[in-house]
């Protein structure tokens, strides 16, 4: 990247993994959540709903000091993470990355909800009526009608964590090479003298990565409902 210098690419660079690593790794429990609260009833469902969408409302450094305590080696999940497996996140880009989902979950979830609750349950009891198992039923009809809300939940929580703050620099600190995703790097720039042509840089580089999934998700959700809602294709 020619524009970039070696720590600004390496930012960059990083800022990629951890917001994929964050979007992938959410994926099944955001499926698992969206299932939760679109088609069961239990007691306690609002309060299980309340904290999946916390992190909506609470200030993202609220969020990261929580994930210090929880997770830090000292802390109550941490502890025995590096005790009995020696696996520590605090002050890491795996920690990042957590710290990335944590926040982008709940859009994540929220995408996936919306979009499993339009899915016709009709077409789901007319499949069983024919012998279909549940699970048959979910992977050829329930998962292929809630693609684009899938779609569209993945490019959210990816575009979120791709710009959080916050929670990374509360939980993880500010480590280049290691944890300087692009809005500290953007941060740290704008503190230091004469960098305002790199953070420049570096908004306009965060810019076009948003816009650029934004328009792919729109095109490919475009092109999932055009293939559900004509399956057999051009042919007559």
């Amino acid at each position: 990247m020619p524009l970039l210098s070696p720590l600004e690419t390496e930012a960059f660079l990083l800022s990629l993994r951890v917001a994929a690593v964050a979007t992938v790794c959410s994926l099944p429990l955001g499926l698992a959540a969206a299932w939760l609260l679109a088609r069961t009833r239990f007691p306690g469902k609002s309060i299980v709903d309340a904290a999946i969408h916390l992190p909506l409302v609470l200030p993202p450094v609220v969020v990261g000091y929580l994930l210090l305590v929880l997770m830090g080696r000292r802390g109550i999940v941490g502890a025995w993470l590096y005790d009995t497996f020696g696996v520590s996140v605090a002050f890491t880009w795996k920690g990042a990355a957590l710290a990335a989902a944590v926040m982008a979950f709940p859009l994540m979830v929220r995408a996936m909800r919306l979009s499993l609750e339009a899915v016709d349950r009709g077409l789901e009891a007319a499949a069983r009526t024919l012998g279909a198992g549940r699970g048959r039923v979910f992977l050829t009809i329930t998962l292929p009608l809630m693609a684009p809300g899938i779609l569209a939940g993945m490019v959210l929580a990816f575009a979120r964590a791709l710009g959080e703050f916050g929670a990374t620099i509360t939980f993880v600190s500010n480590i280049p090479g290691e944890t300087r995703t692009l809005p500290l790097a953007l941060y740290t720039l704008t503190q230091t003298p004469d960098g305002e042509a790199a953070a420049a840089r570096l908004a306009l580089l965060t810019i076009a990565i948003a816009v650029a999934a934004l328009i792919a998700s729109e095109w490919m959700a475009r092109r999932l409902k055009a293939r559900i809602g004509n399956p057999e294709g051009s042919r007559p």
